[in-house]
């Protein structure tokens, strides 16, 4: 079902029930497709689902002298 913005505002309580009972909304702007209602579903994030499945190395936040000589311009960072 395609309405109309002031359409929409004016019977947004209808609309939404649609919306609940199965119908796709879209509210038209000047003629066009604008928005589409949706119901609301909750987050499914499930905190700690990664536990356990990631590894991270003993010296992931070290950085190595040559790349920290790199991004500060030094001379001669290959060593040679």
């Amino acid at each position: 079902m395609k309405v109309n913005m002031h359409e929409a505002k004016s019977q947004l309580s209808k609309l939404g029930r649609l919306v609940w009972e199965g119908e796709e909304v879209v509210i038209c702007r000047h003629g066009k497709p604008y928005l589409r209602l949706t119901p609301y579903q909750p987050a499914s994030r499930v905190p700690g689902l990664w536990k356990g499945k990631v590894w991270m190395a003993s010296d992931f936040d070290e950085t190595p002298a040559e790349v920290c000589d790199a991004f500060e311009g030094a001379d001669d960072v290959s060593g040679t």
